[in-house]
């Protein structure tokens, strides 16, 4: 090769117009926002485009039953390393959320080439599908490591009602292929992707990038208090049955929640209420809700459910209600790899940069490939810790130094040397 690996940088400017031209696929105009939902229109469009920016780059491209993206640079043998996340997008979301780690998987391969890198390993580019969970899970990780379902595939919809099997449908694919997607067993090395935070530590303490250690384990409740209706001027404040008040008793008591059971890491929402019949002069005579709790400990995510369920029965009582909890998923906290960490702490040294270790509270396609795989991710700051919302940003300064530490790593573990 041509050049020290240690002195191989991207071009941060590259990566800057292609992430630009993504970005205007699915633009919303009245709000800036993205509009790149799964399985849309826009979805598909973005697929197309970076499929074109991978053969330009001179890669394999092929798209699998499960709508999952790849780009492999055919090089080397054995197992590959696969750099990349996901295309799609929230409702008027960001343009970095997912497309970040995938743009600079990309340019990662096209600084490699050019420089005349031979890994010993293959290389190659994931664009996972429906990453962020219109049809309920992080479909196209899960198609990849095994983990879907012929049923799931026939019954999961989207809150309007939309069937997954008819959204790929009418994008032309076949929605059982899906079941041929997985990867056979020992075809991947490692796992590595690069996202944005969606938080605010890496910003406040003025870090250009973060190590992630694991992704937080999740539960997801909804929660029923059932009451009694009735009018709200005749009926007297003491002869109330108001679900109303049960779930903001239990609300109020979240902080004490968590620090009697729960760590520094615990996080506990309630994201989503209604509330029946909802009407004005109407006491509430049921009261539903989400509950999405997370930590990075499994024993204490147990112990903030037993915490949370006594809890709910309290206020339950208190308020002359009853109490139904739908214990909707569990997904244990995932560690990332040791030998991924260490990669990208070797190159964070190469590059001299202050990259400090950290939890990530958010869900990401990396706690799926740990499945299979050794896997690792890389934060870049968020500004304003703001993220799934159309004033998202990343400074480019910080995604180029992402981006080289992600470039270092892949390097190391795809066997480059000089």
């Amino acid at each position: 090769m041509t050049q020290n690996i240690s002195a191989l940088r991207i071009d941060i400017q590259r990566l800057r117009r292609d992430m630009e031209a993504l970005g205007a696929i699915g633009r919303n105009p009245a709000t800036g926002g993205l509009d790149r939902v799964s399985f849309s229109d826009a979805d598909m469009e973005g697929r197309r485009f970076v499929g074109g920016l991978m053969e330009a780059a001179g890669l394999d491209v092929s798209m699998d039953g499960a709508g999952n993206l790849s780009g492999r640079w055919q090089v080397g043998d054995g197992p590959a390393v696969m750099l990349g996340s996901h295309l799609d997008s929230v409702p008027d979301g960001g343009m970095f959320d997912g497309a970040l780690g995938v743009v600079a998987g990309l340019e990662c391969v096209r600084a490699m080439k050019e420089a005349g890198c031979t890994p010993a390993r293959p290389v190659e580019v994931m664009a996972t599908a429906e990453e962020e969970g219109r049809f309920g899970g992080m479909f196209g990780a899960q198609a990849l490591t095994g983990q879907v379902t012929r049923e799931w595939l026939e019954t999961a919809r989207d809150d309007a009602g939309m069937r997954l099997f008819d959204a790929m449908r009418a994008q032309g694919l076949d929605p059982y292929r899906a079941l041929e997607a997985k990867r056979p067993e020992g075809t991947i090395a490692a796992f590595l992707e690069l996202h944005v935070e969606q938080g605010p530590v890496l910003e406040r303490t003025g870090k250009p990038a973060g190590i992630v250690t694991g992704i937080a384990g999740v539960f997801n409740w909804t929660v029923r208090f059932e009451g009694e209706a009735n009018h709200s001027g005749t009926t007297p404040m003491e002869m109330r049955r108001d679900a109303l008040m049960g779930m903001v008793d239990f609300a109020h008591g979240i902080p004490d929640l968590i620090a009697e059971d729960g760590s520094k890491t615990s996080r506990v929402t309630i994201g989503k209420v209604s509330v029946e019949p909802n009407f004005p002069h109407t006491v509430p005579g049921a009261a539903v809700f989400s509950l999405v709790t997370r930590d990075m400990d499994e024993e204490v995510m147990h112990r903030l459910a037993a915490g949370a369920r006594r809890r709910m029965e309290a206020a339950a009582r208190k308020h002359g209600l009853s109490v139904a909890i739908d214990e909707t998923s569990w997904l244990p906290p995932s560690p990332c790899h040791p030998d991924v960490i260490a990669a990208f702490r070797r190159a964070a040294d190469r590059l001299g940069l202050d990259a400090p270790l950290m939890p990530s509270g958010a869900g990401h396609d990396v706690q799926v490939m740990a499945g299979i795989t050794r896997a690792g991710l890389i934060f870049v700051p968020s500004v304003g810790g703001i993220s799934h919302a159309p004033q998202e940003w990343t400074e480019w300064a910080d995604i180029e130094a992402g981006t080289n530490l992600l470039l270092q790593a892949a390097m190391e573990l795809a066997g480059v040397t000089g």
